[in-house]
């Protein structure tokens, strides 16, 4: 299983199959360009986060799938596509690996 770390963090969960855990980024209220987002607009857009914790993947009949996705990479994902949960306080959210729309470079 792929450990569940970031530079300095340890996590105490571990996903399982083909689920990923990420740590939401912070919701923008402005674009780039400086203009105000309304809550209706942000509403609609997907979710974006860093991955932290992957799992082992999904098996196919026998074989294992192994995960396209790593620590460290900043997903794009379905806005219902995940359940929240708090560990040590921080906010994460675990979601298949099928939920991640893109992996942003």
């Amino acid at each position: 299983m792929a450990k569940a770390e970031t530079k300095n963090e340890r996590l105490s969960i571990t996903p399982l199959g083909d689920r990923v855990v990420v740590k939401p980024s912070p919701k923008e209220e402005t674009s780039s360009m400086g203009i105000i987002i309304p809550d209706s607009a942000k509403q609609d857009a997907p979710s974006r986060g860093t991955v932290v914790a992957v799992g082992d993947g999904r098996y196919d009949g026998d074989t294992r799938v192994p995960m396209t996705v790593k620590i460290g990479d900043t997903v794009l994902f379905s806005k219902y596509g995940y359940d929240e949960v708090k560990v040590d306080g921080q906010e994460y959210y675990i979601l298949s690996e099928a939920n991640v729309l893109a992996v942003l470079s």
